[in-house]
């Protein structure tokens, strides 16, 4: 696998010192540099600053980490940094990979990163979809077995983790494999994301409203990375 490109977000010296010197000693990650605040970390990321992990503190000025998280591309991920832990639940819920507690160990460091690593894995297509266009159906593993799933009873997809949960007429099925692998695999013009844990089947929405896709009692929102794409190709069908 090829390096992970990895820079260090943290007002704190000696923190962010302690995290980008466990980078440099990670066989499977490469420093793209440290940022003393979050404002200029984004700066260099508009810039052209290519990276794919970041190690992030949360507590900072002006900008914190949390909303740092919710300004960068899909295909950055996040592992948070802080020396609160009731910030772990927050972490989740923008979908962070992992948050590391304050001092930081190099075990707990190596583990987190292994866990980018994994992600990083699935969705450069260690686990593949296979599709057939034809005959207009996936098939995926679950349980212990493969099924065939017809797209045209796909509402939506969910991304769980590693996992993708599958929401069709029939009821969920969960597989084992990245929302972007999943992503790459359907019919781009069809299916479209929506949001880092969200795709939707184009053909099955009914109801868009505020920013929002409904499925009965389910609100999907489109969040500011992907809606472009989406109105773009809504736009295709619009009167």
């Amino acid at each position: 696998m090829s390096l992970l490109r990895s820079i260090v977000v943290d007002d704190e010296p000696l923190a962010r010192e302690l995290v980008e010197g466990y980078v440099n000693q990670t066989p499977f990650l490469e420093s793209a540099g440290s940022y003393p605040d979050a404002l200029s970390a984004m700066e260099a990321i508009r810039n052209g600053m290519q990276a794919e992990l970041l190690f992030l503190d949360i507590q900072m000025p002006n900008l914190s980490g949390l909303e740092l998280s919710r300004l960068l591309p899909p295909e950055m991920k996040v592992i948070f940094i802080t020396a609160f832990e009731q910030y772990a639940v927050e972490g989740f819920r923008v979908e962070a990979l992992d948050y590391l507690l304050k001092p930081v160990s190099y075990a707990d460091f190596l583990s987190a990163a292994q866990k980018a690593q994994r992600q990083f894995e699935l969705e450069r297509g260690a686990v593949k979809a296979n599709v057939s266009v034809e005959e207009r159906s996936i098939f995926v593993k679950t349980d212990y077995k493969i099924v065939q799933i017809h797209l045209d009873s796909v509402l939506y997809l969910e991304g769980v983790k590693d996992y993708v949960r599958i929401h069709t007429d029939d009821g969920p099925v969960m597989t084992l494999m990245s929302m972007k692998a999943m992503e790459d695999a359907l019919p781009d013009t069809r299916f479209i994301r929506v949001h880092r844990s969200f795709i939707v089947n184009l053909d099955r929405v009914t109801t868009i409203e505020r920013n929002r896709i409904v499925f009965g009692k389910v609100y999907i929102p489109i969040t500011d990375s992907y809606k472009d794409r989406f109105m773009e190709i809504l736009s295709r069908r619009l009167l």
